[in-house]
């Protein structure tokens, strides 16, 4: 199959609640034509920056259906469908297939240690309960498994296996995967703190859970990277890091502090879900100051 739908700047979807903290429709198209207005290349609906972990299923097959109605056919889709259990996984896999999402990904089984042999037939199972491709996410940092290269060359037997989010910290874990998978195979870069260097060493595309926050400055660093102006590439990462360490430093959840200036930006989609925690306090009069640091890099770059 053809692999460019899936090269660009993809950001990962947050949660979108009304004023009770239940998913709002409305507040989830907004997000999508905000982003889609943006010029992102696709969007990864259902993961750690969509809280799948504190949702339930009616919720996260929700916010599958109200991304899917509002840009189904003009991004590129992709659904996080990784879940506690494999039967409540295969149940979102084929619900996005039946909504027409473009590939499924999941993170591999969360709590218990589990041998590779069960990590290899959960994700299978996912792969196998639908005709759509799979993408791996690897990230070891929430999950305690790291994918291994064995097990990873195991799952490119199949050929529904197309790609691999790869969110672990080590650039060369990037240039490894890319090396076993080959040139009809996608890397996504994980962190977003070096989406640059991933870029560079071998990444294919990006999936982030900043993207949203600044999207004009993540396409402004593909822009860099894609025409080998590698200098420029450099500068704006440093900025972007700058960037993503004021949206840590905060009292709240790095996504409640994101939901805070998205609503400075004109956009509201809620705040986060316990035990995710607001931002409280006196940090809530530090956001627009964030808010001013990231339009002053995208006036900056000019764009």
């Amino acid at each position: 199959m053809k692999l460019d739908k899936f090269k660009g700047i993809i950001p990962a979807f947050y949660a979108c609640y009304d004023d009770l903290g239940e998913i709002s429709e409305d507040r989830t198209k907004d997000l999508c034509n905000y982003l889609y207005e943006k010029g992102v290349k696709g969007l990864y609906v259902g993961g750690s920056s969509g809280e799948c972990i504190y949702q339930n299923l009616e919720e996260r097959k929700a916010t599958l259906k109200y991304v899917s109605e509002t840009l189904k056919g003009k991004l590129t889709l992709i659904a996080h469908v990784g879940a506690p259990s494999t039967r409540e996984s295969r149940i979102l896999a084929k619900y996005a297939e039946e909504l027409g999402y473009d590939a499924l990904s999941a993170i591999p089984p969360i709590y218990f240690k589990l041998p590779e042999s069960s990590i290899y037939k959960y994700w299978t199972e996912i792969i196998e309960s639908t005709e759509l491709p799979f993408i791996i996410y690897n990230i070891p940092q929430t999950t305690g498994y790291n994918l291994s290269i064995n097990l990873f060359k195991k799952l490119l037997d199949n050929k529904k296996v197309i790609g691999v989010k790869n969110s672990s910290m080590p650039v060369m874990d990037i240039e490894r995967f890319k090396a076993a998978g080959g040139e009809d195979f996608i890397v996504f870069n994980g962190p977003d703190e070096q989406y640059v260097s991933g870029r560079i060493i071998g990444a294919d595309s990006g999936i982030g859970g900043t993207y949203a926050s600044m999207p004009e400055l993540f396409l402004k660093a593909e822009e860099f990277v894609a025409s080998g102006n590698f200098e420029q590439a450099g500068k704006i990462q440093r900025d972007i890091n700058d960037i993503i360490i004021a949206l840590c430093s905060l009292n709240g959840s790095m996504y409640s502090v994101i939901k805070e200036i998205l609503q400075l930006r004109g956009v509201n989609v809620g705040s986060v879900r316990g035990p995710l925690e607001p931002v409280h306090g006196e940090d809530l009069n530090k956001i627009e100051g964030i808010k001013k640091l990231i339009d002053s890099a995208i006036h900056k770059y000019g764009r």
